[in-house]
C-alpha cells in the first residue's frame, strides 16, 4: 500500500502520479488523504464526517454525554492538558454544547479543549462567541498548518481560487443552513451569475469549505461555525456587505411570506427542523435592519411576516422583541395597514402571555382592533377579537370577556371557515363556564371539539396556542362541577395528550394547567405533581411567568393537602401577590380558597373568613360566577365554626344558596 499524504495542495500532481501507478500497477492499494477527490479513474471516496456530538434536546448527564465521540474526544484532550475535571450532570450540557459549536471538528475540540486548564469549562464555552478560538494555540510538534484553527484555515483558503475566495466570503451572510436558491439569490451580482456560483459551490464542497447534506430531494449547505467566523473576519467592502445584507433580508422576507402559513401545521422535530435553519436567518436580518446602517422598511415587513411563525413556535420572547422594534419605527407612511395590524397583535399576545395582562397590552391589541375594524375584513376582526377575549379573562374582567366572545361567534357565523368556527365556540365556552352556565358552555365546547376532522390550518398564529385545546381543557373542569369526576379526568389527561401531538409548548402549557386544576378538584395529588412539574419546565424555558407562578401556587396547594399548611399558606401568599401585579385572575379564585383552607389549617379562622368573604364580593362583581358553590360553602363550614351565637342561621343560608347554584 502507497500513502499519498495532503494530497489537496498539489492536487494535479498527486492525481496524476495516483493515475500512472493505477495504470501501470493495478494491483496496487492507494490510500490518499485530501481536502478534494483526486477525480482519477478507480477512487472510491470515503468522506470523513466530524465527530458525532450530542444532540441540544436530549436530557442529558455524564452517563449520555460520555457516548459520543466528540465528548470522548474533548475530555480525553482536557485532561491531557492538565485540566482536572470531574464532570457531573450539571457540566454534561456544557461540554455537549462546546462540542456542537465546534461542529465536531477534531482539531478546534482539541484546541478548546486545551484552553479548559486555564478558563474552565463555563468560560470556556462562552469565549467560543468571541471567535477567539481560531488563534487559540495547539501542540508545539504540530505542523504549522494545525498550530491554530486560524493556521489551517488560512491553509485552505489559500488553495482557493479568487472566484471561490469571494464566494466563501459572500456565503458568511448566512447562519447556519441555506438552500441553493438562497445562495443564488444573495451571492449572485452584476458581475456574478448562476453558472459560476454553481461551479464555485461544487468546487467549496469538494474542497470541504462548505458542508452539503441532503434534505430530501434537495441539498443543504451550511459553512462550520469555525469557516464562518474566518470568513467574516475577511476584508469586504461596506458596500459590499451593505448590499448582501439587503439581499440577504430580501430573500428571507419572501420566504417567510410563501412559507409563513405552513409553519402552525409542522408538527414534528423533522418537519421543522429544515424551517428552523430559516428562522435563523430571519433573526440575523432582524438585526441587521433594525442595527445602524441596516433597512427600516425592510425590517418592518420582515417583522410582520416573522410575527406569526414567532407565535405558531411559542418564540414569545423573540415576538415581542422585533415586534416592538418594529412598531417603534412605524411612522406616517407606514402605520395604519395591515402590517401594523398584525405587529400590534402578535405584540400584544407575545406580552400577554410572558408578563400578563400590562395595559401596554391593552394598547396594543385595541390598536390593532382598530385596523381590523377600519380595514372591515370579518377574518381580520376575528383573529384580534380572540386575544381581546383572553386578554380580558387573563385580567379578570369575565363579564368583558364574555361580550368579546359574542362579538366573535357573530363574526364567525359569516365565515364559511371551520377554524373560525372552532375558535368562537372555544372562547364562548369558556366565557360560559366561568360565568357558572355550564349547560350552555358544555353545548358550546363539544360543538368546538365536533367541528369536523381537525384542520391542518390552527390558532396558534395569531392567538398564540390552539383553540380546540383550550375547548377539551375547559370541558374536563365543565364535566367536575356537573358532577362527573371520571369523565373529567378522562377528557383532562387527553387533552394533555392532543397537545402534546401539536409539539407547541404554549398550547401545552394551557392543557397542562387546566388538567391540573381538575386533578387536584379529584384528590389525584400525585398525578396533578407530576404536571406541576411538567408545567415548570415549559413555562420556565419559554418565559412564560404567570404560569410559573401559578405552578408555585399549585405546589403551594398541594402542600396544605399534604399537611404542610404553614409552608403551602406562605407559597400560596407569594404566588397571589405575584399574580394580582400582573395581573393574572383568571385562577386565582380557586387559588383563594385553598389558601382559605390553609389558613383555617394553621388557626387563623377570622383571616380566612375575611378573606373568603373578600372573595365573594369580587366574584360577584367580575362574574367568574362558577365558583360562587364552593366559596358559600366553604364561608357555611367557617361561620358555622365561628363561636359567637347566631351563626347557624347564617351558615345554614350559605348552605342553601351553594345547593341552590350547583343545581343550575
Amino acid at each position: 500500500m502507497l500513502i499519498l499524504d495532503t494530497c489537496e495542495h498539489v492536487i494535479d500532481a498527486a492525481a496524476d502520479l495516483a493515475a500512472r501507478i493505477f495504470a501501470a500497477a493495478p494491483q496496487a492499494h492507494l490510500l490518499a488523504t485530501s481536502r478534494e477527490p483526486l477525480q482519477v479513474e478507480g477512487e472510491h471516496v470515503y468522506k470523513l464526517a466530524p465527530l458525532e456530538c450530542a444532540p441540544g434536546d436530549l436530557e442529558l448527564n455524564t452517563f449520555v454525554v460520555n457516548s459520543f465521540p466528540a465528548t470522548q474526544l474533548f475530555l480525553e484532550r482536557a485532561a491531557a492538558s492538565g485540566a482536572r475535571l470531574d464532570l457531573q450532570d450539571a457540566d454534561a450540557a456544557i461540554v455537549a454544547g462546546i462540542c456542537r459549536k465546534l461542529d465536531g471538528v477534531p482539531l478546534a475540540i482539541e484546541l478548546a479543549a486545551g484552553r479548559v486548564a486555564s478558563y474552565g469549562l463555563q468560560k470556556t464555552a462562552e469565549l467560543l462567541d468571541e471567535r477567539l478560538t481560531l488563534l487559540w494555540p495547539g501542540q508545539r510538534s504540530a505542523p504549522a498548518r494545525q498550530k491554530t484553527l486560524q493556521a489551517t484555515l488560512d491553509w485552505s483558503y489559500g488553495l482557493l481560487s479568487e472566484f471561490e475566495r469571494l464566494l466563501l466570503r459572500r456565503l458568511a451572510v448566512f447562519v447556519g443552513h441555506f438552500s441553493i436558491d438562497a445562495a443564488l439569490e444573495v451571492v449572485r451580482s452584476a458581475t456574478v451569475d448562476d453558472t459560476l456560483v454553481f461551479g464555485a459551490i461544487d468546487s467549496l464542497v469538494a474542497k470541504s469549505m462548505v458542508a452539503a447534506r441532503p434534505a430530501g430531494a434537495t441539498m443543504r449547505y451550511r459553512l462550520l461555525d469555525t469557516t464562518r467566523a474566518y470568513a467574516l473576519q475577511l476584508n469586504v467592502d461596506d458596500g459590499e456587505l451593505a448590499s448582501l445584507a439587503v439581499r440577504h433580508a430580501t430573500h428571507y422576507l419572501r420566504w417567510l411570506e410563501q412559507t409563513g402559513a405552513e409553519w402552525p401545521t409542522l408538527s414534528s422535530a423533522s418537519q421543522r427542523s429544515l424551517q428552523l435553519a430559516g428562522l435563523a436567518n430571519v433573526r440575523l436580518a432582524l438585526d441587521w435592519c433594525f442595527g445602524p446602517g441596516g433597512n427600516i422598511e425592510v425590517g418592518v415587513r420582515l417583522a410582520a411576516a416573522a410575527a406569526p411563525v414567532f407565535l405558531s413556535m411559542s418564540l414569545l420572547t423573540e415576538c415581542h422583541r422585533w415586534t416592538a422594534r418594529a412598531v417603534l419605527a412605524l411612522d406616517d407612511a407606514t402605520g395604519g395597514g395591515s402590517k401594523e395590524m398584525l405587529l400590534q397583535g402578535a405584540l400584544g399576545v407575545s406580552l400577554m402571555f410572558t408578563r400578563g395582562g400590562k395595559d401596554a397590552v391593552r394598547v396594543a391589541l385595541n390598536r390593532s382592533l382598530a385596523i381590523a375594524d377600519r380595514r372591515g375584513d370579518a377574518l381580520d376582526q376575528l383573529q384580534i377579537l380572540g386575544p381581546l377575549q383572553m386578554f380580558h379573562l387573563r385580567r379578570g374582567e369575565f363579564r368583558v370577556a364574555l361580550g368579546y366572545a359574542e362579538r366573535c361567534t357573530v363574526i364567525a357565523a359569516t365565515l364559511e371557515d371551520s377554524v373560525s368556527t372552532t375558535l368562537a365556540y372555544s372562547l364562548m365556552g369558556i366565557s360560559l363556564h366561568l360565568s357558572g352556565e355550564l349547560g350552555r358552555a358544555q353545548t358550546a365546547l363539544e360543538a368546538a371539539l365536533r367541528c369536523g376532522p381537525r384542520s391542518d390550518r390552527t390558532t396558534t398564529n395569531y392567538l398564540g396556542f390552539d383553540g380546540r385545546i383550550l375547548a377539551g381543557a375547559i370541558l374536563a373542569r365543565t364535566l367536575w362541577l356537573q358532577g362527573y369526576p371520571d369523565r373529567a379526568v378522562e377528557r383532562a389527561l387527553l387533552t394533555v395528550e392532543d397537545a402534546e401531538v401539536l409539539n407547541h409548548p404554549l398550547t401545552l402549557s394551557i392543557a397542562l394547567v387546566w388538567a391540573i386544576s381538575v386533578l387536584l378538584w379529584v384528590g389525584d395529588l400525585a398525578r396533578a405533581e407530576e404536571h406541576i412539574d411538567r408545567l415548570f419546565s415549559r413555562a420556565e424555558f419559554h418565559s412564560l411567568g404567570p404560569y410559573l407562578a401559578l405552578g408555585r401556587g399549585f405546589k403551594g396547594e398541594l402542600a396544605i393537602r399534604r399537611g404542610d399548611a404553614s409552608n403551602g399558606v406562605e407559597s400560596l401568599r407569594s404566588c397571589l401577590a405575584e399574580l394580582h401585579a400582573a395581573p393574572y385572575e383568571l385562577l386565582t379564585t380557586p387559588l383563594n380558597i385553598s389558601f382559605v383552607q390553609g389558613l383555617v389549617a394553621t388557626g387563623r379562622s377570622a383571616e380566612a373568613l375575611s378573606l373568603i368573604e373578600e372573595t365573594i364580593q369580587q366574584v360577584e362583581a367580575s362574574g367568574d360566577l362558577c365558583y360562587m358553590p364552593d366559596l358559600l360553602r366553604v364561608k357555611g363550614n367557617l361561620v358555622l365554626a365561628a363561636p359567637q351565637a347566631g351563626t347557624d342561621e347564617e351558615a345554614e343560608l350559605c348552605f342553601r344558596r351553594s345547593l341552590d347554584l350547583s343545581d343550575r
